[in-house]
Formats: structure tokens, sequence, C-alpha cells
């Protein structure tokens, strides 16, 4: 793992999302639900995003511009040049057997490149807007609904919980199905343990979610601070 410089090759717009595509150039995309630390020029600190989607030419990136961390990223266009370290964190476990895929908002980052390693299984996305609902493009074939109707409203039993959302949902989550794998999170700033940043309470004390997760099994979670994904 290393620093890397990288291309925008596209910039595309997904409701009130963006889509960054860098040129790939033989970058690990890592396993679904790692992420990447993304320094946007003229910033100081970089923010993690998780891979949307990776093809053999390029690594794709679903950014909510709702803050001064993400507006710069959202703002880069093709030929733009932008450093990324990664893959980093701990992603989904893939050996289940009955998937079922489960996304907030921002958070179905990280579920199109899950899915296409699970071999599409099925998904539920839940979103604020039908305006933000646009997102579920990413995810063919998955079952939305739009607040206020919730996921936990329309969720099937039986299967193995692969979710990513806000802290709401996936707290609601963790009583229904505590053996989900659920991708949290929280502030970072290095992304590999230096900062002590993102420290949140796993296993009943505060560890580092950059290192221990952001992909924690649901029993593990009994207090951690979150934020939205992608800000």
């Amino acid at each position: 793992m290393r620093r890397e410089r990288r291309r925008v090759e596209r910039a595309d717009d997904v409701g009130p999302y963006r889509l960054l595509r860098l040129e790939r150039d033989g970058l690990d995309a890592g396993e679904p639900g790692q992420f990447f630390m993304l320094e946007a020029p003229g910033r100081l600190l970089p923010r993690p995003l998780s891979v949307c989607l990776a093809t053999p030419a390029e690594l794709a990136f679903l950014i909510d511009p709702v803050g001064p961390g993400t507006r710069p990223l959202a703002a880069l266009a093709p030929g733009d040049a932008i450093h990324l370290l990664g893959p980093l964190g701990r992603g989904f476990r893939l050996d289940v057997e009955r998937p079922l895929l489960v996304g907030g908002g921002i958070g179905i980052a990280p579920l199109p490149y899950l899915s296409a390693r699970l071999g599409g299984p099925p998904a539920l996305l839940g979103f604020r807007t039908a305006g933000h609902a646009e997102a579920a493009a990413l995810l063919p074939g998955a079952e939305v609904v739009i607040d206020p109707v919730l996921v936990t409203d329309a969720l099937p039993s039986g299967h193995d919980v692969l979710a990513c959302g806000p802290e709401p949902m996936l707290r609601a989550l963790t009583a229904i199905y505590p053996d989900a794998q659920l991708a949290w999170e929280a502030p970072m700033a290095c992304g590999y343990g230096a900062c002590y940043g993102c420290a949140v309470e796993l296993d009943g004390r505060l560890q580092r979610l950059c290192i221990e997760g952001p992909v924690v099994a649901a029993r593990r979670v009994t207090g951690a601070s979150t934020m939205r994904a992608g800000r």
C-alpha cells in the first residue's frame, strides 16, 4: 500500500450524488467495504471513501457533496489528478450463504462493488426522497423504499445482512439481525491507526475503527459514534 496519484476519467451526477471515476492503472481495489483516503487538491485532510464500482480500467467513488470535505472532491473534472491511499481497513466477509444487501442514502456507496463480488444478491435500499433514490440505478433490481417507509419495515427474514447507512438504520438492524455485517463510520484523518481520531466503542471498549473496521459484526457495536457516509 502506498500513496498513489490518479487521473479523473469521468464525473457523473447520480441524483444528488456524484460518481467520481478514476483511472485504475493496476491499483488494487481491495475487498468491498474497505476504503481509500482521497485527497482533494487544496484540502489539508483526505476523506475516507469506499469503492463503489471497480472495472479493469476504473475505480469509482460515490460522493455526497454536503460539506467542505466532499464538495471539492465532487468538483473534480476529467483530466484533474488526485492522490489516494488504500485499500485500508477491513471489508465485508463474502462467505455468507444467503446475502441480503441493505443500504440507506449514501450508504449505497459500497454496495454495487459488493454485489458484483457476491454475484448479484437481493438488495433493499432506503432513501429520503425520490431524487436521492435515483442512486438505486447503481444497483439494478434492488427493492427501494422512500421515507417515511424504512428499510426495517421491508426486511425479509432468513438472510445474512450486509449493510451500510446512517447510524439509526444500523442500530435498528443490530436489534433485528445480531449477526449482520455493518459498515460503521467515524471521522478519520489518517485511515491507518496513527491519529486515533476514529476511536469508537466496540466490544465495550474504545478501538480504532480504521483498524477494526469499518465493517464490524453487529454484536460488537455497543456505542459507536458515527457520521454520514461520504462527508
